[in-house]
């Protein structure tokens, strides 16, 4: 089986990349140049928001550092496009795309793909996203299950690639083992590890003929970019100081287990 991947450039996105690589399964690589990974704080915030602003986003550049060391890169016999947000879904691009021999296409930590693109991407197209579907779709969906004090319903949503943001039906959900000491940006990049391991096992072991596909249903949400505000950092970093994992796993926070949707059989992963 061979794939094309469509991600960010982020050392996230290119761990993806660079794991499924090792597996000798990719076949192309579009990559989309992202934004400045450690954002300036927004203007007249007050002070405690300021310091948790400054914390939150080098806390998150230090444990993607860690996490994914040496993934700054990918792998150099990959064919890879690099592609800017407004030449994403450009006439380039899809051109190039079309040029490319694959199976299936993946996408993840890109923009919203337009019909045009979708199209030549074939009958086998997914998408990563970063959060548990259907409860957190959108933006920001590694964060919210912390402020909602359900560190365990931190995850990647592997679904079929749709014009609905992150509406196509789902293959799987992978979920990362939470340990002591395990801070907010620790278990993002957990489930990210997570997510290659178990996208890997399928992409290389089950025939795509042999996928099976969940509609989404049940009662999420589409987190948008607005609903986030660096005040809500208040409530991980001052009342918390980033240790809910710690206090979820001594049984200090109640704890209801997400409905989880596996591609593997049942006992195996």
């Amino acid at each position: 089986m061979k794939i094309i991947l469509l991600t960010g450039s982020h050392p996230r996105h290119l761990y993806i990349v660079n794991k499924l690589a090792e597996l000798g399964i990719v076949a192309a690589h579009v990559m989309e140049i992202r934004e400045s990974f450690v954002p300036q704080p927004p203007v007249n915030l007050e002070e405690i928001d300021r310091n948790n602003f400054i914390r939150h986003f080098k806390d998150r550049d230090e444990a993607e550092n860690r996490h994914f060391y040496g993934h700054t890169q990918v792998h150099r016999d990959i064919p890879t496009l690099q592609v800017s947000l407004q030449e994403l879904n450009s006439e380039d691009t899809i051109s190039w795309i079309k040029e490319q021999q694959f199976d299936i296409a993946i996408s993840y930590g890109v923009h919203k793909l337009n019909n045009e693109l979708l199209e030549v991407l074939g009958e086998h197209a997914w998408n990563i996203h970063g959060g548990l579907s259907p409860w957190y779709k959108g933006n920001t969906t590694l964060f919210w299950p912390f402020y909602m004090l359900r560190p365990n319903w931190a995850g990647m949503t592997i679904h079929r690639l749709s014009a609905r943001l992150d509406a196509g039906d789902i293959v799987h959900h992978a979920v990362p083992t939470l340990e002591y000491g395990d801070g907010l940006h620790d278990v993002a990049c957990k489930a990210v590890k997570q997510v290659a391991i178990d996208l890997g096992k399928i992409l290389t072991t089950i025939p795509l003929d042999e996928i099976q596909y969940s509609p989404q249903k049940g009662n999420g949400k589409l987190w948008v970019g607005t609903d986030w505000i660096p005040q809500h950092l208040r409530f991980v970093y001052n009342t918390y100081n980033n240790d809910i994992v710690d206090q979820f796993l001594d049984g200090k926070l109640p704890k209801f287990d997400p409905p989880i949707i596996s591609a593997f059989q049942k006992g195996e992963k």
